[in-house]
């Protein structure tokens, strides 16, 4: 039969594995326990030769079910690519041989270990399943773009360039956004000494021109519905008109609103019209237009002017922003500049605690304005008061000691408030009870960007700050909104230069998303895995834990209150699967037998061996490719361990704990990627939710007269390899200390 199951296992003896490893051995183990029908070894598996050898059995033999013994799943993967097969991995280099000291009395448990993996790569292999695309998409290559600054249109244009279509959605009447209303930009090209015109009129000019560019202005999103490759977008106009159109993956560039000087009342902005924003000098620049700069209180021009920096930010103090805006020093000194520009004899300070010039030319700049006369004080305003003149009252940090100033025109570095839209569902409840146990109401002060017609809620979550949470530590962009992603100072603070790089790796991410989308592929992290969740409903409890607990929204009921998956939405990351209390979700690839049977097909030694056996599910993210590191550095961890990658600590089911121990294991290690308000989990949650679920294994434990310490969840960054190895070789000192499990056959 075409379809019939057919296992071909494939050994490399490159790279010091046949020196170490008695192939022979792992062949027989191949064929006899793994059941392999087909078994050849190479002198390098990776060759051309090598690579022949596997494509002629699946083209001549019938291979279907290909099993690698040779390097990590994380190395070789172009080579070993190979179509409309199942593909395991049994790690013989960085997950034994390289681990293991070169010692002859370290060879029989060198080879057990070898052994081990050969059988749990062919259990794998024989739960597996080619999956294939559900055929439901085409691709759609329109992209929708949320906002026409100079984020939205530096997306929009470089899209456009690459061949897709895009429409601009901007609520105002005009595009450019805030930078629109500046008189100059910072530099943005060599030799960044002088400001630069800000450019919107050449871009407006240049979408104006291009048919692939269509922009709705007066307009906003009032639904946004569907998923990658099909969503649904209803575009507003203030006249009330609504157009619904299609789109394959959306940009959001809502920019970002100055923080509100009013809250400074320390600094007398709304008593004097001498103090000022950064925005609004910039207005009074646009006035003058190369003239002399004139102060609102009198209009008398200029001669003493004072920066106060981080003005409302950088503050724990109520109602001020913790971040830093990035952009504002640098703004401060192209302002300074204006003053210079037009007379040198202005005084200008920038008073600062620190002072940051990030980007390619910051320092350049920063030397520019040092060299045309700008004052640079390190201090900290603690007051303005209210007079003729201002007067700004400082700590002098250098001098130490008190300074009072009186200038013409004091200039406040406001800082960014994100233009994000409404903080998810979750996030409202958690902030309606904290305000309910301060006595206070808790009302959304914003509007919503997206309008999504989602059950987490109508905007993209956000992170404290309030910019929109698009995992800026491990990969820029992605958002917990499949197919959705932040450019600009909607994902962080930063000045123009920094906004339009953003957009434009926003913008190859939304075109990634949409061709992927289309040919039913998943996107980052496991690009182009074809798998999704199906159910087997008929043994589904209806307990909608996978509903709630899916990070993406991936997940709906229908209207029997079934799971309904939206494989567009989903990235194939398993914490549906995990959190099943029955166990009917499952992918093609990846799945409670998958992992399941690994662990079973190894070989468990009597207690009285004193070979004990360690578990290790680890993150193929972080903790994966830690230990391979730590291989490569050559650092030893124990014989007794066998290493099972998953897909996110989210997918482990509590059934592969309770199997592990009744199967005779002494030690289970979960490592996933560190969780909290830094989260590096590339799948947003899982690390948190694995400790959630596994904080109820030690009662499991202690019922059955199981000693807590048997099981053990941590959290790897990828940089770990000396931690990785540390915390296995602590285990086995556990194991020795508390003894052999009692569950051992």
């Amino acid at each position: 039969m075409a379809d019939e199951m057919k296992i071909g296992a494939y050994i490399c003896n490159g790279c010091g594995i046949g020196d170490r490893l008695d192939s022979g051995q792992l062949e027989m183990t191949a064929t006899r326990d793994g059941k392999a029908a087909v078994c050849q070894q190479s002198d390098f598996l990776c060759s051309e030769a090598g690579v022949k050898m596997i494509q002629d059995d699946i083209d001549n033999e019938g291979v279907n079910h290909v099993v690698i013994a040779a390097c990590s799943r994380r190395a070789k993967i172009e080579a070993f690519s190979f179509e409309n097969v199942t593909l395991s991995r049994a790690n013989l280099r960085e997950g034994v041989i390289w681990v293991r000291p070169d010692e002859d009395d370290q060879r029989e448990t060198t080879q057990e270990m070898a052994d081990d993996y050969i059988r749990m790569a062919c259990a794998e292999s024989k739960y597996m399943k080619v999956p294939a695309a559900s055929g439901q998409q085409e691709v759609n290559k329109n992209i929708l773009i949320a906002g026409g600054g100079v984020s939205g249109m530096t997306a929009a244009i470089e899209a456009s360039k690459a061949g897709y279509p895009c429409t601009i959605v901007e609520k105002t009447a005009a595009l450019g956004g805030a930078t629109a209303q500046l008189y100059k930009k910072i530099p943005t090209k060599a030799p960044y000494a002088d400001p630069q015109d800000n450019g919107i009129a050449e871009m407006v000019a240049t979408i104006e021109a291009d048919s692939n560019i269509t922009v709705c202005l007066n307009s906003t999103l009032t639904k946004t519905a569907g998923a990658p490759g099909r969503f649904e977008a209803d575009i507003s106009t203030e006249s009330g008109s609504t157009e619904t159109k299609s789109f394959g993956a959306i940009v959001q560039a809502s920019g970002f609103t100055p923080y509100d000087a009013n809250n400074l009342t320390e600094f007398s902005y709304s008593k004097s019209q001498d103090v000022i924003t950064q925005a609004e000098l910039e207005a009074l620049a646009i006035a003058a237009d190369g003239g002399a700069i004139k102060r609102p209180s009198d209009g008398k021009e200029v001669t003493n002017v004072m920066f106060i920096q981080c003005a409302g930010q950088r503050s724990k103090k109520e109602g001020h922003l913790e971040h830093c805006s990035g952009y504002c020093c640098s703004a401060s000194i192209k302002q300074a500049m204006y003053f210079k520009d037009q007379n040198p004899d202005i005084d200008t300070t920038v008073l600062y605690s620190d002072l940051r010039t990030p980007g390619a030319g910051g320092e350049n700049f920063y030397r520019s304005g040092q060299k045309k006369g700008i004052i640079f004080t390190k201090g900290i305003a603690s007051e303005v008061v209210h007079s003729k003149n201002p007067i700004v009252k400082f700590k002098d940090l250098i001098l130490d000691e008190e300074v009072e100033d009186e200038v013409d025109l004091v200039v406040l570095a406001t800082g960014m408030v994100a233009n994000a839209g409404e903080p998810t569902r979750e996030q409202i409840t958690i902030a309606e009870n904290e305000a309910k146990e301060a006595g206070n109401e808790y009302t959304v002060s914003v509007e919503s960007i997206l309008n999504l017609d989602y059950r987490q809620g109508k905007d993209m979550p956000h992170m404290d700050n309030g910019f929109a949470d698009s995992h800026f530590i491990c990969f820029p962009y992605e958002t917990q909104r499949t197919g959705m992603y932040a450019a600009g100072p909607t994902r962080r603070p930063m000045d123009i230069g920094q906004s339009m790089d953003d957009a434009m790796g926003a913008a190859m991410k939304a075109i990634a998303a949409a061709e992927n989308a289309g040919l039913g592929k998943a996107a980052h992290p496991r690009v182009a895995d074809l798998s999704f969740p199906t159910a087997r409903l008929e043994g589904c409890t209806q307990c909608k834990r996978c509903t709630v607990e899916c990070p993406f929204g991936a997940i709906d009921e229908d209207e029997k209150g079934f799971p309904q998956f939206n494989e567009s939405r989903c990235r194939r990351c398993g914490t549906c699967m995990g959190a099943c209390p029955v166990r009917v979700i499952s992918f093609d690839n990846y799945s409670i037998d998958t992992v399941g049977q690994q662990l079973k097909a190894v070989d468990i030694p009597e207690e009285f061996d004193e070979k004990p056996r360690i578990l290790v599910l680890a993150c193929e993210n972080d903790a994966y490719p830690a230990l391979d590191m730590a291989a490569q550095n050559k650092m030893d961890y124990s014989a007794f361990t066998r290493v099972i990658p998953v897909r996110c600590l989210g997918s482990v089911s509590l059934s592969w704990i309770t199997d592990s121990m009744n199967s005779g294991y002494d030690g289970i290690i979960l490592m996933g990627c560190p969780s909290g308000d830094d989260y590096q989990c590339h799948f947003v949650k899982g690390s948190g939710t694995a400790q959630e679920r596994m904080s109820k294994v030690a009662d499991t434990l202690e019922t059955l007269s199981l000693e807590p310490e048997r099981v053990q969840t941590y959290e790897i960054s990828i940089t770990e390899s000396d931690k990785v190895v540390k915390i296995i070789n602590d285990m086995a000192d556990t194991i020795e200390q508390i003894g052999m499990s009692p569950f051992k056959f």
